[in-house]
């Protein structure tokens, strides 16, 4: 049976410890460009620290998903007001609701390609009309071994997300980089 947390259970505590603050600041200017009490879903949410802090500092309502057990116990201790499944992010049930944001830092890349493909299909339909959407995943079209792991990754690459995106009914589609060199792709 595949492992949905793609191999982050068996390193959760290693993951905590060295989760960096790296893209930051591009979550803060996101989670800002919302109103107070906008919803958010933050899927692949892992501990929550950064990204879910920042969303809720910025006085937004959080919903979370990580598959990890593990990650998702961490996050309850962290977060224990906001509702959080712990389920693969492709198969959760809170994309059956609607929202004003979607952000998924460090995961599109961990799921097979058409998984991928699937998901952000879903994250599209799981948005308001002016919902917009953000997630992380490499410039290019490549495939790697994940250090921490030792499972394989794949960026489906820029030209491909971004098709994607606009097949799912998103526009403005953009994509930039933070200051650790991590490549974001974005659409409302």
């Amino acid at each position: 049976m595949k492992d949905k947390s793609n191999g982050y259970d068996n390193i959760a505590e290693l993951y905590a410890r060295h989760r960096t603050t790296t893209g930051s600041a591009t979550v803060r200017a996101w989670a800002q460009s919302f109103a107070k009490g906008a919803v958010i879903l933050d899927l692949g949410c892992g501990t929550g620290i950064p990204v879910t802090k920042i969303l809720l500092e910025a006085g937004l309502k959080v919903y979370a998903v990580d598959a990890s057990a593990k990650m998702v116990a961490a996050f309850q201790d962290n977060f224990p007001d906001v509702p959080v499944e712990c389920e693969s992010v492709e198969e959760s049930q809170f994309l059956n609701f609607k929202y004003d944001g979607i952000i998924s830092i460090g995961v599109i890349f961990l799921l097979e390609e058409a998984a991928q493909r699937s998901l952000i299909a879903k994250m599209a339909a799981a948005l308001h009309a002016d919902g917009k959407l953000l997630f992380t995943a490499p410039l290019q079209k490549v495939a790697w071994q994940d250090v921490m792991t030792a499972q394989t990754s794949r960026s489906l690459g820029a030209e491909e997300y971004k098709k994607l995106l606009l097949a799912a009914g998103l526009s403005g589609v953009e994509e930039f980089e933070d200051e650790g060199g991590n490549h974001y792709f974005s659409g409302i």
